[in-house]
């Protein structure tokens, strides 16, 4: 497993989006990716069922159909993403004890501060983390603007 998350700048984007429109609701979702491939190529995004601005949940039976879903176009979830409203895009210790994919990169994005807003033009800031048997590892994120073009930043 690497240590850098390779991102296109859309689904970078996407993600964002969804974390200021779910907002002052911590905002949830899936990038799916080919199996082994390690590309997230393929947003999903959920809803919230815990709809909290401290928790998310996906609804257990929109999971089960996600699952369904990537099985049968061979897909697996690279990343996992939600949002924090109110603190650092940082892994809780909930987060850690949910987290149940090691392959996966999961990602947090922090609307705090007013990034909440679609005219805010600070930096967002949009993190990245292994989480392996409750150990937490940060990783790089690499926005490319195509996967074809990875030297591009």
């Amino acid at each position: 497993m690497g240590v850098v998350l390779i991102i296109d700048s859309a689904t970078y984007d996407a993600i964002v989006a969804h974390a200021r429109r779910d907002h002052p609701d911590e905002a949830c979702g899936v990038v799916a990716g080919p199996v082994g491939s390690d590309r997230p190529e393929r947003f999903i995004p959920m809803l919230n069922a815990a709809m909290s601005p401290t928790f998310y949940e996906f609804d257990s039976g929109d999971l089960l159909k996600l699952y369904r879903e990537m099985d049968e176009r061979d897909e697996e979830p690279v990343v996992i993403y939600h949002s924090h409203t109110a603190t650092e895009a940082y892994p809780s210790r909930t987060d850690i004890n949910l987290a149940q994919e090691p392959g996966a990169h999961y990602v947090l994005v922090s609307t705090r501060d007013g990034a909440d807003s679609p005219s805010y033009d600070g930096p967002v800031e949009f993190r990245s983390y292994r989480i392996i048997d409750g150990a937490v590892t940060e990783e790089e994120v690499k926005v490319v603007a195509a996967y074809g073009n990875l030297g591009d930043n």
